[in-house]
């Protein structure tokens, strides 16, 4: 809570934020090994979907880490979930059911190193789109050595057997967690989690009901956890 006094969010609209969140995924990349040499993949065609938000946070006014989230409909279908398990996401697409599928994190390895508490922050994201958006299910499309992270937060199972891509090098796993079952579960283990409905209504609202520029949205989970106190 109190790191939160110096986070910021912002959405990511403008050429200029890309370049930035470009940065920062390489940065990522990179203390892991997995950087490209030519600068390919930081920046993909999903990045500029309808249905895609790209968020930054900010720790005294430096961009420190970022997520990109889909809001994933029957009418709008492009996130990484569909794209990896069309035989899985589209039939439950085709029912009517909603997710929230959110993908590119990454965090400057310095902070990360200084303040290991910047991936919950980062990932109060995904909650606040899940919230604001309403949608049956919260997915995670992942690699298996983030499986326990992921389940001791967001309470994700897995939704299919673990599938393998030549491209990743790796078995990827597809997970979700229910809306409706686990996310007040989330908000009363993790009270940080927690947003007043302005702090998700800035993030996610289209900028024509805003009626304003998209502004650096100030974390509200202290007043939200006090008004529940």
């Amino acid at each position: 809570m109190r790191f939160l006094n110096n986070i910021e969010y912002r959405r990511i609209e403008s050429t200029e934020d890309l370049e930035d969140i470009a940065r920062i995924r390489y940065r990522a990349m990179s203390s892991v090994g997995l950087a490209p040499p030519d600068g390919t993949i930081l920046i993909d065609d999903l990045d500029f979907k309808p249905n895609a938000h790209i968020l930054g946070i900010y720790f005294d006014e430096r961009l420190v880490s970022t997520l990109r989230i889909h809001h994933v409909t029957s009418s709008e279908r492009d996130s990484v979930a569909v794209a990896h398990f069309p035989d899985v996401m589209n039939p439950l697409l085709d029912a009517g059911h909603t997710f929230i599928d959110p993908v590119r994190f990454a965090a400057d390895p310095a902070i990360m190193r200084e303040y290991p508490m910047l991936p919950y922050l980062t990932l109060r994201i995904v909650t606040m789109a899940t919230d604001y958006f309403q949608t049956d299910y919260c997915l995670s499309v992942i690699k298996p050595n983030h499986r326990a992270f992921y389940k001791r937060i967001f309470n994700f199972k897995p939704m299919v057997e673990p599938r393998y891509f030549p491209k990743y090098g790796s078995n990827i796993e597809l997970h979700w967690s229910d809306r409706i079952a686990d996310l007040q579960n989330i908000y009363d283990r993790f009270p940080f989690f927690n947003s007043k409905p302005i702090e998700r209504r800035l993030m996610f609202a289209p900028q024509a009901q805003l009626g304003m520029p998209s502004l650096t949205v100030r974390p509200t989970a202290q007043y939200a956890f006090e008004r529940l106190n």
